[in-house]
């Protein structure tokens, strides 16, 4: 199983954000794609991570599945051009890979923002998405167990997710500092503007409204994270009524100044945080009472401060996830042998029990349980030498051989066939 584990990959490594957001799948669509597989392949323990910044699918296969997997991921995206899209994929068809790669990815090291928070509850929605269609097997559930467990290790006893390292992130957990249940008006919605908005649809129950000029990409994202949406040529009313303004506006000089907020006198205390460069929102604005400001710069430090910190935390990390991977691979390699094992005991249990038939006969109640009890004890120590020397043999990669010798001796393909 651990040598049939593949995977593909697009991410920001290799593809522009145009690329990925058509890629970019729902739960729906994930679960469509994972019942696609499930009908035309024969794989299984299937796991498919989509965020904004990668879209892959994990998978079980004696064959390696990852071109036609990844031209059926295009198709259902109703993309007709496929080779032009190819390139942009990573390919795993070794399982050491594979899951190498999941769990550098589920622990934040292959992030956008390394270390980033989000990404163990994502991989724990794929998981449930997997479970809710009955498509993880023993060796997925093993496999992403042994991530959560490494994934708490790296939270107790590193400072890989410590303070926000992104500046989309950084704003947010400042603005979450400011005031209680804030009434937040997003400006711009460029690639920083998104990423704050899709920050902020983390916290339940925030009163978001979104301004863009092109109002059908504020609308799309309204839509979808559940905020409000409001017309750009309304923006001064909206100023009023929020009580911290995001800008991330592209311009060549500020928008929001002095005279508009003397033009908008009488309102109520106000935050603006500014994520532009050049900068939207000019310092004059400081002047007017009741008037707060934040530039890039500021929050830029926050956030340069929490990642150099992560970084230096990074070679900790590779050593908890090689830890994990070791852990499970000795029990990965276990498997190899556990149908052995269990027809193993399935032979010499037939046998107990044949015997058992033909000398017990006429015993009392309690002359059979004694007999049962030895019997099995007996049968228990006979077993637990093949057993430890089946497991030392996995870890020396040898198996096989031992498998092949305990299959002659004990003719246990015919005898569970029989059985």
């Amino acid at each position: 199983m651990y040598n049939h584990f593949k995977s593909i990959s697009l991410s920001h490594r290799n593809a522009p954000l145009s690329i990925r957001e058509q890629l970019a799948l729902s739960e729906e669509g994930a679960k469509g794609i994972m019942l696609r597989l499930k009908d035309f392949f024969e794989v299984s323990d299937v796991l498919v991570v989509s965020t904004c910044n990668r879209t892959e699918i994990y998978y079980s296969s004696a064959e390696d599945l990852n071109e036609e997997i990844i031209k059926l991921l295009l198709i259902e995206k109703g993309i007709s051009d496929i080779h032009s899209f190819l390139d942009y994929f990573d390919r795993f068809s070794e399982g050491e890979s594979a899951v190498q790669h999941l769990f550098e990815v589920a622990t934040g090291l292959h992030s956008q923002v390394v270390g980033d928070m989000q990404i163990p509850n994502q991989i724990k929605h794929a998981y449930q998405w997997t479970a809710d269609l009955n498509m993880a097997g023993p060796f997925l559930h093993r496999l992403l167990h042994t991530i959560f467990f490494a994934n708490k290790r790296v939270a107790q006893e590193t400072f890989f997710r410590d303070g926000a390292a992104s500046v989309s992130y950084a704003a947010v957990e400042l603005l979450d500092g400011l005031m209680p249940n804030p009434k937040i008006l997003v400006v711009g919605l460029g690639e920083i503007g998104t990423d704050v908005c899709r920050n902020l649809a983390q916290k339940t129950g925030a009163d978001v409204t979104l301004v863009n000029r092109t109002s059908s990409k504020a609308e799309a994202l309204a839509t979808e994270l559940g905020f409000k949406v409001a017309d750009f040529e309304n923006i001064e009313q909206e100023i009023s009524k929020a009580d911290i303004i995001v800008s991330s506006i592209a311009l060549d000089e500020p928008f929001f100044t002095k005279e508009m907020m003397v033009r908008l006198r009488g309102m109520s205390f106000k935050y603006f945080i500014d994520l532009s460069v050049p900068r939207s929102v000019s310092p004059e604005v400081e002047e007017i009472p009741g008037v707060m400001l934040y530039s890039i710069d500021s929050i830029r430090s926050r956030a340069d401060e929490a990642l150099t910190r992560r970084l230096e935390s990074v070679p900790r990390v590779r050593e908890i996830i090689g830890e994990a991977v070791l852990e499970f691979n000795d029990w990965s390699k276990e498997m190899i042998v556990s149908p052995t094992i269990q027809k193993l005991k399935g032979a010499l249990e037939q046998i107990r029990k044949e015997e058992l038939t033909r000398f017990t006969k006429n015993l009392s109640d309690s002359e059979l349980e004694k007999v049962e009890r030895i019997t099995t004890s007996m049968m228990q120590k006979i077993l637990k030498l093949p057993v430890l020397q089946l497991k030392a043999a996995c870890k020396r990669g040898e198996a096989e051989t031992l498998i092949d010798v305990l299959n002659d001796l004990f003719n246990l393909e015919k005898q569970s066939e029989t059985h």
